[in-house]
């Protein structure tokens, strides 16, 4: 590793940043000129945030009072707060905490701009029929929970709610956010999500769990906050929510069953085989969003020996680098990423088993070079390990890396993260980081 190598690394990066900076400023450019209806998402397009019609202003607020509702035969569709859930329904949250109370209930004319994480406007379905927001306390355990209810005016447009709110999840730019987990729901309605996103702290974290799911006209969220070391597990939502949405399909006419839950990735809007900024981990030093743009295949930092993708027979392969466009970093600050396809599991495994004899036995081929293994990675099909390499150029320059390399069936995933001054992350985040990339390169084609 050299000096030069390094600037290099760190302008290509430099010039990432700044075209995504570009792309931000455009964005405000646009909602400042009125066009409120883009978002700037993952991988550097724009969506319309109201496709489904309205905006989210006051005066397009829908309401839950049966007096001012839209004409129709359905017109008075869960008009009445007595459908949502209670503090008794609540308790299966969390059986062994006490009881839980309703702190308030809110319709569509008063509801808040944001009810739930990563809730990116006021309605899903801002031409929907009403909406309900309940919040409720727990004050034995201090944990909160919400249950948001959108009344779309048929399935369809219901649909179109629930896609819009995994929408969000997925493209989540909430700052000090990540997901850390998520599911697929069989028998909560049509078809449903969970949602696991953690906001670290310096002894305990902050676990946001929430389900989505949708049945007839109607879509609910149903949030449980808590704090803890450990996260969640999704069953005693998961029983809340079947409950919740069993009394809207009691009035609504929907069907629900018995939910199970299943892990699942969230959908992302990135290029196949890539991790959503949200997969990503929290620097307490960054309180902006990561944003992704591709680049070039990565050459390594030395120790990873030539990676000859060629030579391994690798039938395709892309990069994509991470980085913070808003935060003051340095330029050579962020996360380069690789998923290679080969033509068998094999193949696969033999080139991610070459990179890591490489790195393995780097102190012998590379003398100004020190290695150390920051663990090995097993999950499900994924194998892999991860390192970190410090190259010492000479007068005080050392330059530190983590290195990540793993296979999951046909497809191996390459991750380098420069080792900065307070914005460095664990071997453990960093090994969330290699899992997960693998476990979304199984999309890569």
């Amino acid at each position: 590793m050299t000096g030069s190598h390094r600037a290099s690394r760190g302008g290509g990066r430099a010039a990432a940043r700044e075209a995504r900076r570009q792309q931000v400023r455009r964005r405000n450019q646009l909602i400042g000129a009125g066009a409120a209806v883009v978002l700037l998402v993952g991988g550097g397009g724009f969506v319309a945030l109201n496709a489904f019609g309205g905006d989210d202003s006051p005066s397009n607020a829908k309401s839950g009072n049966p007096d001012d509702k839209p004409s129709g035969s359905d017109s008075g569709l869960l008009s009445d707060a007595k459908v949502l859930l209670d503090g008794t329904a609540a308790k299966q949250l969390a059986p062994a905490a006490g009881a839980w109370a309703v702190a308030s209930t809110d319709n569509g004319s008063n509801a808040p701009d944001r009810s739930f994480v990563c809730q990116a406007q006021r309605f899903a379905d801002p031409a929907g029929m009403r909406t309900w927001i309940r919040t409720f306390r727990n004050p034995s355990n201090k944990d909160a929970a919400v249950q948001y209810v959108e009344v779309s005016n048929d399935e369809a447009a219901a649909g179109k709610a629930y896609a819009t709110i995994t929408g969000w999840l997925s493209t989540c730019n909430t700052p000090q956010v990540r997901l850390i987990s998520s599911y697929r729901t069989d028998g909560l309605g049509s078809k449903g999500v969970v949602a696991v996103f953690s906001q670290p702290g310096a002894k305990t974290n902050k676990y946001r769990t929430i389900s989505v799911s949708t049945a007839g006209q109607t879509t609910m969220v149903v949030e449980h906050d808590t704090v803890g070391k450990v996260a969640p597990k999704p069953d005693a939502l998961v029983a809340t929510a079947g409950t919740g949405l069993k009394r809207l399909c009691a009035e609504a006419k929907c069907t629900t069953g018995t939910p199970t839950v299943k892990p699942a990735l969230l959908p992302t809007t990135e290029p196949a085989g890539f991790m959503a900024p949200i997969d990503l981990p929290v620097l307490p030093s960054i309180d902006k969003p990561w944003v992704s743009t591709s680049s070039t295949t990565p050459k390594g930092t030395g120790c990873e020996g030539k990676m000859d993708l060629k030579k391994a027979k690798s039938t395709s392969n892309k990069a994509q680098t991470y980085v913070v466009p808003e935060a003051k970093v340095p330029a050579e600050f962020g996360l380069d990423t690789m998923v290679a396809a080969f033509p068998t599991p094999a193949a696969a495994a033999s080139w991610v088993s070459q990179v890591r004899k490489n790195v393995d036995g780097c102190k012998k081929a590379i003398s100004n070079a020190t290695v150390k293994s920051t663990g090995e990675v097993e999950y499900g099909s994924i194998r892999g390990e991860s390192w970190e390499a410090s190259y010492d150029t000479g007068k005080d320059n050392k330059f530190t890396y983590r290195i990540g390399v793993a296979v999951s069936g046909s497809r191996a995933v390459y991750a380098l993260y420069p080792v900065l001054e307070d914005l460095d992350i664990s071997n453990a985040a960093f090994n969330e980081v290699l899992i997960r990339a693998a476990e979304r390169a199984a999309a890569y084609k």
